[in-house]
């Protein structure tokens, strides 16, 4: 239970503060999927709200696609409300005839899964892709800039750039989808993916980022900055990539040293 003096430094406004409550009701599996959101009567008792405020914390989960329902209907949780991504299973090449890992793995529970190619250009990358990837500063990359989406929303925003000694005169310099994606070319030039780093962030999107993936109101994006080594420890890739915070988590294993 919060203290009186946290509520005090909550300067959010009541039905904000409810939509926080029930969103990690939803999050944490206290209100899985398909499961009905407790009534209206129940949600003025628990919060001390009126039914207008009620209701306008109840929109503001609609609109952030985590549960469904019209008025005087039972609000319910959306199936599929949140997605685990297992970073692991996206480094490995696409086998020869097999789609890229993220249309594999975002299509195992029946999704459509889908990919808009933004654009390919030659451009000066971020201050810490720079960093990654070893460029001199103000030095270029190749950028490959797509959009995933699943069902037709939008679910990712990925920016991955490439040194030009690798990616110049390849397909990977043409504005179309590379057969297998970007990995499985790479090893076929001979840069076959040795090891993943992420450094994952919370942060607030970007107009472009809010824009392309349709966010609702002010919530975070996850931001993840993974770089790609091939053999000798090269980065061969740097990619951000940005989802809705609220709508993914990511799972990483680790095995504990001996001791």
């Amino acid at each position: 239970m919060p203290r009186a003096e946290d509520e005090d430094l909550d300067r959010r406004s009541l039905h904000e503060r409810i939509a926080a409550d029930l969103r990690e009701d939803i999050m944490c599996g206290d209100l899985p999927p398909g499961a009905k959101v407790p009534s209206t009567v129940q949600l003025k008792a628990r919060f001390d709200a009126s039914n207008a405020t009620v209701q306008k914390a109840l929109q503001l989960l609609k609109d952030e696609r985590l549960v469904v329902g019209r008025a005087g209907a039972a609000v319910t949780v959306r199936e599929h409300r949140q997605r685990t991504v297992r970073p692991a299973d996206y480094m490995a090449p696409a086998e020869p005839g097999e789609p890229y890992p993220w249309l594999r793995e975002s299509s195992k529970d029946g999704a459509s899964a889908r990919s808009e190619l933004l654009e390919v250009a030659e451009v000066t990358p971020p201050a810490d892709v720079v960093e990654a990837l070893h460029l001199p500063t103000g030095g270029s990359a190749l950028l490959r800039a797509q959009l995933l989406l699943i069902d037709d929303e939008p679910a990712e925003l990925v920016q991955s750039y490439y040194p030009l000694e690798i990616a110049r005169g390849t397909a990977m310099a043409k504005r179309r989808k590379i057969k297998g994606g970007t990995p499985a070319l790479l090893a076929d030039l001979g840069y076959p993916p040795r090891l993943s780093v992420d450094r994952v962030s919370a942060r607030v999107p970007t107009q472009e980022q809010y824009g392309l993936l349709q966010l609702p109101g002010d919530l975070p994006v996850l931001r993840t900055l993974r770089v790609v080594h091939s053999d000798g420890d090269r980065p061969i890739e740097a990619s951000v990539l940005v989802k809705a915070g609220h709508l993914y988590e990511l799972r990483y294993e680790f095995t504990a040293p001996p001791i």
